[in-house]
């Protein structure tokens, strides 16, 4: 049988290059017959850079920006085949700040402006997710200023800047947020420069950086599917498909790397961190190896891809 591995990150324990890596050893570990193939995946937030590096090759530029407190930070843009790509969270990402940190109304994209701007001018797709901010792009846009790029931005998720599903109401609590209506409202101030943008599919992801870069004339498409693109996910040839990231819930149908494999195949299993979602045969590694899904990632999530290939019928 063949079987395409083809997972996002873990968040906080295993990149996707990990991730993939450990998933494949424990499969042929159970099934040794199996032609096993690795592709990880990225739905634009951390480890976008990565993921195509792996899969693409190319040549990586590092600038130091402003991290989402404004301190400095490094951060790395890949350069193949003449067009830019970029990812957010390496100057806005959550990980850049201990959870004490976490400050949705300090936390500003001007890094990710100025990430933009040490690409340019070749073509520049930039990967969002992960953030840890809610300014709506604000930072960057100021950066830039008069600058327009020619920028593609690939989203995360496909959600609207306001709303329940929204940059705030969706996304803002994990980034520390308490006093919800305050930061809404304080978006829906920043939405008035163009209220049709801010209900454009995608406006929403990254703290709403999306709908700050479509200010500036970008173009949104979906995370996923441009990655599924640039590393022939599409047309790689595989009986089964094995994903997973680290929590599996309703943002991972809403263009997450689970919705794009789900697009391009149907025969799928998840391995996930912990699963709150039905409909998709899904394996729980909290579930299955309990705290050894933190004290040694590869080694539990190897081992619960063995036994579900050994289970397999």
């Amino acid at each position: 049988m063949r079987v395409l591995v083809c997972p996002d990150k873990f968040a906080g324990t295993l990149s996707a290059v990990e991730a993939a890596a450990a998933i494949a050893d424990g499969w042929a570990r159970a099934r040794p017959d199996d032609v096993v193939a690795q592709m990880p995946l990225s739905d634009g937030g951390p480890g976008f850079i990565d993921v195509l590096r792996a899969n693409l090759g190319g040549t990586l530029h590092e600038v130091t920006v402003a991290d989402p407190l404004g301190r400095p930070v490094i951060a790395q843009w890949l350069e193949h085949d003449g067009t830019a790509y970029l990812e957010a969270a390496q100057a806005n990402g959550l990980a850049l700040l201990d959870p004490a940190q976490r400050d949705p109304w300090r936390a500003t994209t001007r890094g990710v402006g100025e990430l933009i701007a040490d690409a340019m001018p070749l073509p520049i797709v930039i990967g969002l997710g992960g953030s840890a901010t809610n300014d709506g792009g604000r930072g960057a846009v100021e950066v830039l200023g008069d600058a327009r790029p020619d920028l593609t931005i690939a989203t995360d998720v496909d959600s609207p800047l306001l709303g329940p599903e929204g940059a705030t109401y969706g996304f803002a609590r994990q980034k520390g947020a308490t006093d919800l209506p305050a930061l809404e409202q304080r978006m829906a101030a920043w939405a008035a420069q163009n209220p049709t943008l801010a209900e454009a599919p995608g406006a929403g992801a990254a703290g709403g950086l999306g709908f700050g870069l479509m200010l500036l004339g970008g173009h949104r498409v979906s995370g996923i599917a441009t990655v599924a693109s640039a590393v022939g996910l599409e047309t790689a040839e595989a009986d089964l498909v094995i994903t997973g990231e680290g929590k599996v819930d309703w943002q991972s149908l809403h263009g997450k790397v689970l919705s794009g494999v789900l697009a391009t195949s149907s025969n799928v299993i998840v391995l996930a961190g912990q699963v709150d979602v039905t409909g998709v045969t899904a394996y729980s590694l909290l579930d299955f190896a309990g705290d050894a899904a933190f004290t040694d990632p590869a080694g539990a999530l190897a081992d619960l891809a063995a036994d579900v290939a050994g289970n397999l019928a």
